[in-house]
């Protein structure tokens, strides 16, 4: 097979091959970027694999850089840009389920791509588009099948988190795992607890927002590897429940994703949700995001969403939650116009502040100035008070009268 138009993001690295090609040796475009151009996908980064060994493309090329020389990688620098090439190699003795603990370079192609993980991604390519398929990808490719290069049993032994990418392939992709893959998953999930979580963390984000999350989620729940996800052993239940959602094209970043699966296990409290989402590993910002999210949406299933809580939420969560809304097939109103119509929409817009306050000698530091700045502050949103200085100070001095 040809590609007779590679897309734009290999033109300038065909150089390179041919100047590898030109020394002698053999070079190739390898992975994702290959799969996903016969499937006429978005590619974002190329990755080229060759039998030159690191000294020997440290010969051809004037500028390099050693980015993982000791496992075959250096990057070739050419007009401002880097490229990354391995050189062909084959591993052993995988004791933490995930790095080999010796990397051997060789010269045949064949050894390099048969330690790949599945056959759809053991695919190499000439810089004239010229596909090579030595173990039957392009074969599976139109068979829309996940399946694992050689032994599942073998692979899922060298790198646990290729149980994980098989899923989340399925999801991505809208792919079936063929049935011997399927089963090394089922009878070596637990070796996933040998993995980093923030490696298991990035498959399943990546699951959520795939062509096809249900098929990923079916996959996860039908081999018992959710098990071994943090905190989902109790959650089979609604894991199911969850892939049976229907409009999965809304669920379109991070935020979403992690939202509307949280809200669909069923955790509601603002520790809870902290606490599942930091045993994933993730960040405070998306954590916080997901939490005043998830406390706006259990407003909006109520049908009781006050001005206050769209404030306090702010516009991204405001979105983010009636998004879910109509994941979920809820009911609400245009709580996003509400959000916008507010007369201020961060407490930064308050016309008046602590600092001049104590100027004023109104007030000193202290625990009255934060409750008189928040009664403030919500008076100004319920549209009780404008949001004027003059008239902000008037009612400073009343609520002070009250303390």
């Amino acid at each position: 097979m040809q590609i007779k138009k590679l897309p734009a993001l290999f033109e300038p690295a065909r150089p390179i091959l041919q100047k590898i090609e030109q020394a002698g040796f053999e070079a190739y475009f390898v992975g994702g970027s290959v799969r996903d151009t016969i499937l006429d996908d978005p590619i974002h980064d190329i990755d080229i694999a060759t039998s030159a060994y690191p000294s020997e493309i440290k010969k051809i090329f004037r500028k390099t850089v050693d980015t993982g020389i000791q496992h075959g990688t250096v990057m070739i620098l050419d007009h401002g840009t880097g490229y990354e090439t391995t050189t062909f190699r084959t591993e052993s003795g995988y004791q933490d389920y995930r790095r080999p603990d010796q990397v051997t370079f060789v010269r045949s192609l064949r050894d390099d791509l048969k330690r790949r993980d599945f056959t759809i991604n053991a695919l190499a390519m000439k810089e004239d588009g010229t596909v090579i398929d030595l173990f039957d990808g392009l074969g599976d490719l139109d068979r829309h099948l996940i399946r694992a290069v050689g032994n599942p049993e073998e692979r899922f032994n060298e790198d646990a988190l290729r149980m994980m990418r098989a899923v989340r392939f399925a999801a991505k992709l809208d792919f079936t795992i063929d049935s011997p893959t399927l089963e090394g998953i089922r009878n070596h999930g637990a070796l996933l607890q040998k993995i980093a979580v923030e490696r298991i963390e990035v498959e399943f984000t990546k699951l959520l927002q795939g062509l096809n999350p249900q098929r990923g989620l079916a996959d996860l729940i039908e081999t018992g590897l959710y098990q071994y996800c943090p905190g989902l052993t109790d959650y089979r239940e609604a894991l199911q429940a969850f892939s049976r959602q229907d409009q999965w094209q809304l669920i379109t970043n991070d935020q979403l994703a992690w939202l509307s699966f949280i809200n669909a296990l069923g955790i509601t409290s603002r520790d809870q949700v902290r606490q599942f989402m930091k045993s994933w590993k993730l960040s405070n910002e998306l954590i916080d995001r997901v939490q005043k999210s998830l406390q706006l949406l259990l407003a909006i299933h109520t049908g009781q969403v006050t001005k206050q809580q769209l404030f306090a939420a702010g516009r991204g969560a405001v979105q983010d939650a009636l998004t879910i809304a109509d994941f979920n097939g809820w009911q609400h109103t245009d709580l996003l116009r509400t959000f916008d119509e507010l007369p201020i929409k961060d407490s930064h817009e308050l016309a008046i502040n602590g600092g001049q306050l104590i100027k004023d000698g109104i007030l000193k530091p202290g625990p009255m100035m934060g409750r008189v700045l928040k009664q403030l502050q919500q008076l100004v949103i319920n549209g009780e008070v404008p949001n004027d200085r003059d008239q902000l100070l008037r009612a400073t001095k009343k609520l002070i009268e009250k303390e």
